[in-house]
């Protein structure tokens, strides 16, 4: 072959294969850049958070046929029927955020319930800032309406707040439920600072040991304490210098005070309570004490009040009870169960030797609870409370029978 036909023939197949080499790597190019844009959209579609906004709400309908010894209390405590809360609220979470706004209504009224922001740095780890029940002790850990023995015990109506407004730090490990709340008093949710005055304010903490929350298979202890500067008072003289403890009867048909203590003079208020809950297949056991210490001044006598509340629980049908580790407290029951709950309450507001008889109680109550579905329980409880050494009345027996058709979602 001709040297000049060899070599054009060498120069079109290097001119061919460096355009196929070409063509080939822009190809590569091509087809990685857009799998690195595929990756690159499908990664920013994975870290973008979804906002999920849900509706929830409550009713409860009560009624009930009550007595009291007392003819002067007796004509207060009546049967009747009663709507005692009704609540629409909506909750919205986005990404590690998640928010809730509770309005509810009850006897021709509006008031605002849980009003909060949750920050969750983990799984086992949040912050919550607004409006709500900070934890102290078992009760604090599940919702007014989800309460075993229908109302919550005297004692933690008497020495626990409602909501605060506040700050809550809340750590829900394994083995070991820890919170630490800051908080002002709860008429800063009702006035300004112009008409309250310097608002008291307060910090509290729970701290609970569970070695064991297997299903059927639970076991925890824990302690709560608390401080709180003195409240605000609608008695100029005494405002911001004194604590009022009180506790109703244990019905929400009507609203008297079983208790009532109003503590004057104060500087301080310590509170202290230890629990334990634990369960073994159907049977199960919560139990709480409550001590109260006020420091006051004038050389006025230092109060002091203390309560206990114990619960026994057991699932007629089920397979057990199973624990909820983000509230330290035992699950409520599946849906379908019914279940027996017998409870004993102390608690006394009086302390003679500070003169103040705000009144002793106890209180012995049988429960029925049928979780008929995962919207709505129905309840059914007798009780009869014995109050007594109470300035406000004679000694006297309250008894009543009431039951509750709840619907939450």
């Amino acid at each position: 072959m001709p040297t000049s036909k060899i070599s054009s023939f060498n120069i079109e197949t290097h001119f061919i294969e460096h355009r196929y080499i070409n063509i080939s790597m822009k190809r590569i190019i091509f087809i990685a850049a857009c799998g690195l844009i595929a990756c690159a959209g499908a990664f920013a579609q994975e870290e973008e958070p979804k906002l999920v906004v849900k509706p929830t709400g409550r009713i409860l309908m009560d009624g009930g046929v009550m007595h009291s010894t007392d003819k002067t209390l007796d004509a207060q405590l009546n049967d009747g029927v009663a709507v005692p809360d009704v609540r629409v609220g909506v909750s919205a979470t986005y990404g590690k955020w998640k928010a809730k706004v509770d309005v509810g209504f009850a006897r021709q009224s509006l008031s605002l319930k849980d009003i909060c922001l949750d920050y969750n740095f983990n799984k086992e780890n949040l912050i919550r800032m607004g409006y709500f029940v900070h934890q102290f002790g078992l009760q604090s850990g599940t919702s007014s309406s989800f309460k075993i023995t229908m109302e919550e015990p005297l004692a933690n109506q008497a020495f626990f707040n409602s909501r605060l407004i506040g700050a809550m730090f809340v750590h829900a490990g394994e083995k070991y439920h820890a919170t630490a709340s800051v908080f002002a008093e709860n008429d800063a949710m009702k006035m300004t600072a112009d008409k309250l005055g310097n608002e008291a304010w307060g910090a509290m903490t729970r701290l609970v040991w569970r070695p064991t929350t297997e299903h059927g298979k639970i076991f925890h202890v824990g302690v709560s304490g608390a401080y709180e500067s003195p409240r605000y008072n609608k008695n100029a003289a005494i405002s911001h210098k004194s604590y009022t403890l009180k506790a109703p009867f244990p019905t929400r048909i009507v609203n008297v005070a079983a208790q009532e203590a109003t503590i004057t003079d104060a500087t301080a208020l310590w509170k202290v309570s230890p629990e334990i809950n634990l369960a073994f297949g159907n049977f199960g056991v919560e139990a709480q004490y409550f001590y109260v210490n006020i420091k006051r001044e004038n050389a006025m006598p230092n109060y002091n009040a203390w309560g206990a509340y114990g619960n026994v629980r057991y699932l007629l049908n089920g397979q057990g009870y199973d624990y909820n580790r983000a509230d330290a407290g035992i699950a409520t029951p599946d849906p379908g169960s019914m279940e027996l709950v017998a409870g004993y309450n102390y608690s006394t507001l009086t302390d003679k030797s500070a003169n103040i008889y705000g009144g002793k109680v106890h209180d012995w109550s049988l429960t029925f609870n049928y979780y008929l579905n995962k919207y709505m329980i129905w309840r059914v409880r007798g009780s009869m409370t014995r109050a007594t050494d109470n300035a406000a009345f004679n000694n006297n027996t309250f008894s009543i029978l009431e039951t509750r058709l709840q619907i939450k979602f």
